[in-house]
């Protein structure tokens, strides 16, 4: 139920070093430059509300510049890593209204396919979220231009712009910490789908989701690529975090249905609220089927890819003393700063 990224052509992320030579400090600093101007470019979109691609892009890039401040937080001045507290908030707001784009876009696709009179019964339903889309976009548009936010903005600038402290032929090179942070992760996200069992919660799998992420993203952060091997396991964890995703989305419809239909106050037709029983029981399944492939999907991920990009760190290992290690070919992103499928298309996040 995701809301399809949109068609733009890729662009090549430089790293700062790709063979991992570069000092960690100004790494992270200018992976922060980039994500902050992918703020600015999808901010104004985001605010107009027209496309909701463009909120999905803003969201993704605060959670991506959350990412990097945690990931790099003993090298980056300690005013961005204080940031790190504003950027949670704006995306706790930014997901209210996205949540509801989905949810929109959701509902569009089920009545495609419902004859005409039960479209019609759905309408006042659809009336209902686009009424509480209106009000969770006037909340983000008040967070977007409050002072926290334009403090949050501007620290972001001044402090990129500024030379990192870390620098000079005696600093710590991405190559020397990259591997063991991605391989961190990886145990991170292993111990969490090893805690799922038949009856766990939404919370257990949405753990596993943001591990997930929290793997990907650092493998995408665009401070460092590490080849082919990085490519196939960015392939198996976006599948894995898309069924994933496919969960939480029909669960949190589910449980806002659920809620709709059992306020008295709601306002909407019986016979509307009967439909939403159907629509319900509709999520109901695509969180079972989605449930039921995160085992197969996790195995693409802890097999053959992992030990072949666990190779790759430990390559990058041996030579992070200073001897020249073949840098791999950068890694494809889209200019909206979205991801790639297998055929180099955009996934939504």
């Amino acid at each position: 139920m995701n809301i399809m990224a949109s068609a733009r052509e890729p662009v090549v992320v430089d790293p700062a070093g790709t063979n991992g030579s570069a000092a960690v400090g100004e790494a992270a600093l200018a992976e922060v430059r980039r994500l902050l101007a992918a703020w600015r470019t999808h901010e104004p979109g985001a605010r107009l509300g027209a496309d909701p691609e463009e909120l999905h892009q803003l969201r993704v890039t605060a959670r991506r510049l959350d990412a990097t401040l945690g990931l790099f937080k003993e090298h980056l001045p300690a005013a961005l890593v204080r940031a790190r507290k504003t950027a949670k908030s704006l995306l706790r707001t930014l997901g209210a209204t996205r949540d509801l784009d989905v949810q929109l876009a959701g509902l569009a696709a089920y009545c495609r396919d419902l004859p005409d009179e039960e479209r019609a019964t759905l309408e006042p339903l659809r009336e209902r979220l686009l009424h509480e889309r209106a009000r969770a976009h006037a909340r983000m548009l008040r967070a977007l231009d409050s002072e926290a936010t334009r403090r949050w903005v501007q620290t972001l600038a001044n402090t990129t712009e500024a030379p990192s402290a870390e620098a000079g032929p005696d600093a710590v090179t991405v190559a020397a910490i990259m591997p063991q942070r991605v391989r961190r992760r990886f145990r991170r996200l292993r111990k969490a789908v090893k805690q799922l069992r038949g009856n766990s919660s939404m919370d257990d799998y949405h753990k596993v989701r943001r591990r997930a992420k929290q793997l990907r993203y650092a493998l995408e952060s665009g401070v460092f690529t590490y080849g082919k091997p990085a490519e196939e396991m960015l392939k198996a964890l976006r599948r894995l975090q898309d069924r994933l995703g496919a969960q939480q989305d029909a669960y949190m419809a589910r449980q806002h249905l659920t809620a709709l239909a059992a306020d008295p106050a709601c306002g909407l037709p019986a016979a509307t609220i009967f439909l939403m029983g159907r629509l319900a029981a509709h999520h109901t399944k695509v969180t079972a089927d989605a449930r039921a492939t995160v085992t197969r999907c996790w195995r693409k991920v802890r097999g053959r890819r992992w030990k072949a990009l666990r190779s790759r760190l430990e390559e990058f290992e041996h030579h992070s003393g200073g001897l020249p290690v073949a840098a791999p070919a950068p890694l494809m992103l889209p200019s909206n700063g979205s991801s790639l499928d297998a055929d180099n298309r955009p996934l939504s996040h």
